[in-house]
This record gives structure tokens, sequence and C-alpha cells, in this order.
């Protein structure tokens, strides 16, 4: 079992900056997930996926944050951090973390931060 911890959600304004940050718990290192990524879901929306990363360390991001959000794993610190820039009202959502091990069920997700963008 796997619990990971988000942080870093918040109130910023348009054009503004934030860093969502999961910490795996317990002794996982962060490189070891198959698949990690975050995922976020607005109200009245069904969740989708932001940005992932493998185990290959291929990132994939959705069309609407290329070029604004980076994903990255942090090994020293052992999390998985998604920077989001240049944020717009419609990136207001809840986001989750989540991590895809190499087992049979072996897939966890945060409880969950909230962004909101708003001036």
């Amino acid at each position: 079992q796997v619990q990971l911890v988000e942080s870093g959600g918040g109130l910023v304004q348009p054009g503004g900056s934030l860093r969502l940050s999961c910490a795996p718990s317990g002794s996982s290192p962060i490189f070891s997930f198959k698949a990690m990524g975050w995922y976020r879901q607005a109200p009245g929306k069904q969740r989708e996926s932001v940005a992932t990363i493998s185990s290959g360390s291929t990132t994939t991001y959705a069309n609407s944050v290329k070029g604004r959000f980076t994903l990255s794993r942090d090994n020293a610190k052992n999390t998985l951090d998604l920077q989001m820039n240049n944020l717009k009202p419609e990136d207001t959502a809840v986001y989750y973390c989540n991590v895809v091990g190499w087992g049979r069920g072996d897939d966890y997700w945060g409880q969950g931060t909230q962004v909101t963008v708003s001036s």
C-alpha cells in the first residue's frame, strides 16, 4: 500500500505560477514506479490527465498545458513535481497525484489539492 502526500495548491492570479509536489509514503523510491502523473478534475467535468511520466522517463502532457507545465521527478527529495506557469482560469481544478506500480492492482491516488486561478 502506497500513500501519496500532495502539497502546493492554492489561489493564484491568472499568469501566476504554482508548484505541486507529490511524495510517496514509506521507503518507496520515486523512480521505482511503472508510471506516475498528475491528473485534475474541474467541477462538473471528468478527471483528465495533465502530465505523466513512465519508468523510462517518457513524459506526456495534455495539449492544454504544453509549454506551460513541467513535470519532473526529484530523486533526491523523492517527489514528483509539477511546475505550473502562466496559469489560466481554466486550470482551476482539484489536482491528483497518481502512481502505478508493477503489480496487479498497484494503482494509487493522492487526496487531491485545490488549484484556483482567479483575479
